[in-house]
């Protein structure tokens, strides 16, 4: 196993390469305490920006013309001097594109008011977000400004030149309606949008790109630069990897991967969008800061195994310890959004090859599957005893989910080994209709049913 020391790490200079984190998902916005403990993490691993967008802070969204109250104003100004204490550029985002009417001067008034405000407060760096709003214009916009693009550059170079007279050496930051590969190839933001962001948005302004998808398993150098000939710049990469707003099932602990090194000379930054539950994002970002200045190839599974160890102190219990071998099975089990790591790929391949063959040909593989599953089992259990209790509750239902599935497993193949005959079904006291995968979502969850090429059948079709 490798591993590293903050003492032993290589490092390169990357004065004017942004890699940091994006407090940008849709959520409940982390706390003062988890956003101090953040800004440490980063001055330790040599991360500089933090980009402060969450998508349920109301002023950065849906109030996007309301000024913070004074008191909101006071926790901004706070979290702007921790940054600046620890060496960290503070940007702060506005996304107004759900409602804006971007020929109306007075709405350029309530951007420059915003901004304003957070300058007050010790802010040099901006940013400007139009993703995920309706592509389209209002008649009068249309008539004045010609298309969304055209119109979303109009508001931000004019935002950015204000900007400049009282901020000089700023760093302005755009993300368009169409911000991956298939919306672009599906013309979201109408005909030729990217082309024309690239054209007429002025060149200092950093673009944000998640790669071919939302969540990108690989973000390639050929990708990007044909991506950097459409935009006339390079892309500053706002990395979905390790995300989970979308699912509350799943969360992602597995290393920063799928982008070669090589990467880190055609874009302007990498900035990982995280997982919504702060004490989750240990991993995730330490590799990230390693990957951001390894020298030669980019070894991802060796910087996951050698932050795990280092995160181990995190899950000290009250009764009997946690060891490295368990949370390093734990961790392949919640690993990246594409795959599992290799203990949890295990664990799974075992227990579908166990149920695809006859009961009466198990022999030892059903007592090797119940010992490993009991082995997690356990371990998600003793995880209850976590001191750091906001470790703990960020885990819990995750936790709770894994153990009872196990928990079936193990009742199904107990049951099966003492009576192998087809006729009998295994059940479950515990798994009952209703409260066992129940629910709405359940049900609907169960109505179509994905298939290997991405398409959707009816459960009947299936």
């Amino acid at each position: 196993m490798l591993i590293q020391s903050d003492e032993r790490m290589e490092t390169r200079e990357t004065t004017s390469f942004m890699v940091g984190v994006i407090e940008g998902f849709y959520g409940q916005p982390w706390t003062m305490a988890e956003r101090f403990e953040l800004f440490g993490w980063m001055a330790r691993w040599g991360l500089n920006t933090y980009l402060y967008a969450p998508k349920d802070d109301l002023n950065h969204r849906a109030l996007w013309r309301q000024l913070y109250s004074p008191s909101e104003a006071k926790t901004l100004g706070q979290l702007i001097e921790a940054c600046q204490q620890s060496q960290i550029r503070f940007i702060y985002a506005l996304s107004p594109g759900l409602d804006i009417r971007y020929s109306n001067e007075d709405e350029l008034d309530h951007l420059k008011k915003r901004f304003e405000q957070m300058n007050g407060l010790g802010c040099q760096h901006f940013s400007l977000f139009f993703d995920d709003i309706p592509d389209g214009l209002e008649t009068e916009d249309t008539g004045r400004l010609g298309s969304l693009a055209s119109a979303q550059c109009h508001v931000a170079n004019s935002l950015f030149k204000w900007i400049l007279g009282s901020c000089p050496d700023a760093r302005f930051l755009f993300c368009p309606t169409a911000y991956c590969g298939r919306m672009a190839d599906g013309k979201l933001g109408g005909e030729g949008y990217l082309a024309t962001i690239g054209r007429e948005l002025l060149r200092e302004i950093d673009i944000f790109w998640t790669g071919p998808e939302i969540i990108s398993r690989e973000i390639t150098v050929n990708h990007v630069q044909a991506l950097r000939e459409v935009l006339r710049r390079k892309p500053l990469i706002w990395d979905n990897l390790h995300a989970n707003d979308y699912d509350g099932h799943r969360f992602f602990c597995g290393p920063y991967s799928g982008r070669a090194p090589e990467l880190r000379a055609e874009v302007s930054g990498l900035m990982c969008n995280p997982n919504t539950e702060f004490p989750l994002n240990y991993v995730p970002l330490r590799t990230l800061a390693e990957f951001a200045r390894c020298r030669g190839a980019w070894d991802a599974r060796a910087a996951y195994l050698a932050a795990i160890q280092e995160w181990l102190p995190y899950f000290e219990t009250v009764g009997r310890q946690v060891t490295l071998e368990d949370l390093i099975c734990f961790g392949d089990c919640y690993y990246l959004p594409y795959e599992e790591g290799p203990e949890g790929r295990s664990l799974y391949a075992s227990a579908r090859s166990l149920l695809a063959q006859n009961p009466s040909e198990w022999g030892d593989q059903a007592a090797l599957f119940q010992a490993r599953a009991a082995r997690l089992r356990d371990f998600c259990v003793r995880l209850s005893e976590l001191r750091q209790r906001p470790l703990f509750y960020a885990l819990n239902r995750r936790l709770w989910e894994l153990r009872e599935e196990l928990d079936l497993l193990d009742r199904y193949v107990r049951m099966k080994s003492e009576n192998p005959s087809p006729g009998i079904l295994g059940s479950s006291d515990f798994h009952l209709p209703g409260t066992y995968r129940g629910g709405i979502v359940a049900g609907l969850q169960g109505l179509l049913v994905q298939q290997a090429n991405g398409g959707f059948a009816p459960t009947h079709a299936a």
